[in-house]
């Protein structure tokens, strides 16, 4: 509902600012030149929304009244000027090129979108909240109450962390008074102590809700808690069965773009093999063993970013910053990830697909099987992006892994082409701030 409100609240700021603007310049002619500017300005209108949509202008977790969001937004607005400025200069098809017009339309969006944000921001931050109590203490209650903490934007408040060997729990109905408890929150091993399942029963004429832990977490952060999950939690939630017409729809869709996609980016080839033999020796291609669905290995191919035979002394070791084993063109390559435009070819032939878990080498894989559940990911097909690719950095180690498993089992739950479409579009985002690995 919130993103729903702040996105509904940019629309009606955009057209806002259409009718200042003409105000501003034709006030004795409004009616008129509205009328010749709402369509083409409905078309950039459009956009703009997608510009703020990949730059995670309705993401909950950056709505906050701080440097980092308004740079963000910023940012946003500059890209969705120079966009319209292109669209109306490059395809000069609806009779109209506002120089004046499209300036100071800017500015006046500009304004009050700072003005609307900075206020609904405030709101967020410091408005109603929800009143929340957690029965359980261990590493994912600790984690979700540090997360609501560190967001106050998300429209709750923490009033209490309880263990189920508390006295307060015999007290139940007196904490729910006196905090005005909301909802409380149920880890794993709440469930298990019978006393503490009848105490919260004879709770529920308080008005208060229950949830459990794990779907709360999930909720909350787009993650998957992996320690208060279980086996049941799979079998409840992972049903593949209902996922047949999606998978259909998803393969042909991956076969339509890789083809599209993959003839295209052969325009570019002959640029970036250029680059990587003008930089370094070596082969332009490099093919590397993967494991893919249901733990089958399979080649993949990628553009060389590395220097030839980079770990010949030293065997498979996980990627770093500043690796010193990348060439200057590899690192560029890398953070827009053009390196990976060959994998297309592992679309084509069904060994991957355009979105799903990150594809594992063979040698971290057997490190990583100490992550609980980490076979798991191997349900569907790995993915050139994914959900765990777009929030969270390239993982480097067994922790870092083990944080993206927790994103990886959430997309495999929830996955759906509307989702796929989300990634998709903020991987742009990722490309264009050069932030890949």
């Amino acid at each position: 509902m919130k993103k729903f409100l702040i996105f509904f609240s940019d629309i009606t700021i955009l057209y806002f600012s259409l009718v200042l603007t003409l105000l501003i310049r034709y006030p004795d002619n409004l009616y008129e030149k509205y009328t010749v500017h709402l369509y083409p300005f409905s078309l950039i209108f459009i956009s703009w929304l997608l510009v703020f949509y990949i730059a995670n202008l309705y993401e909950p977790k950056l709505l906050r009244n701080n440097i980092h969001f308004y740079s963000a937004l910023f940012r946003a607005i500059i890209i969705a000027a120079a966009i319209s400025v292109l669209f109306f200069y490059v395809i000069p098809l609806y009779g109209i090129t506002p120089k004046t017009n499209l300036l100071i339309f800017v500015a006046v969006f500009t304004g009050l979108e700072f003005l609307s944000r900075s206020v609904s921001n405030n709101i967020l931050q410091k408005g109603f909240k929800k009143s929340i109590l957690i029965v359980g203490t261990n590493n994912q209650s600790l984690e979700l109450d540090l997360f609501i903490k560190e967001n106050p934007q998300l429209g709750y408040e923490i009033k209490s962390v309880i263990d189920i060997a508390s006295d307060k729990l015999k007290h139940i109905d007196m904490v729910i008074k006196e905090e005005k408890i909301d909802t409380i929150v149920l880890s794993p091993e709440a469930y298990q102590v019978p006393e503490i399942i009848d105490i919260f029963y004879k709770s529920l004429e308080q008005k208060v809700g229950f949830v459990n832990l794990a779907s709360f977490y999930e909720r909350l952060t787009g993650m998957v808690p992996l320690g208060a999950i279980n086996q049941i939690w799979f079998l409840e939630n992972l049903n593949e069965g209902n996922k047949r017409a999606y998978e259909m729809a998803k393969r042909v869709s991956d076969l339509v773009f890789a083809v599209v996609l993959g003839l295209f980016s052969l325009l570019f080839y002959p640029f970036i093999v250029f680059l990587i033999k003008m930089t370094s020796e070596g082969p332009v291609f490099y093919k590397q063993k993967r494991v893919g669905q249901l733990g089958k290995t399979f080649e993949i191919i990628k553009f060389r970013t590395m220097n030839k035979d980079a770990e010949k002394n030293t065997g498979a070791i996980w990627a770093s910053n500043n690796d010193p084993r990348i060439t200057k063109a590899g690192g560029f390559m890398r953070k827009t990830r053009i390196d990976e435009l060959p994998q297309l070819w592992n679309i084509l032939k069904g060994q991957m697909a355009f979105i799903g878990p990150r594809a594992e080498r063979p040698e971290f894989n057997e490190q990583l099987k100490t992550v609980p559940f980490y076979e798991e990911r191997y349900l569907i097909k790995p993915g050139l992006s994914g959900w765990a690719q777009i929030n969270f950095r390239y993982g480097s180690s067994v922790a870092d892994a083990a944080e993206k498993l927790k994103y990886d089992l959430y997309y495999i739950k929830n996955r759906s082409l509307i989702l796929d479409i989300g990634i998709a579009l903020k991987t742009i985002r990722i490309m264009f701030q050069r932030s890949g690995k």
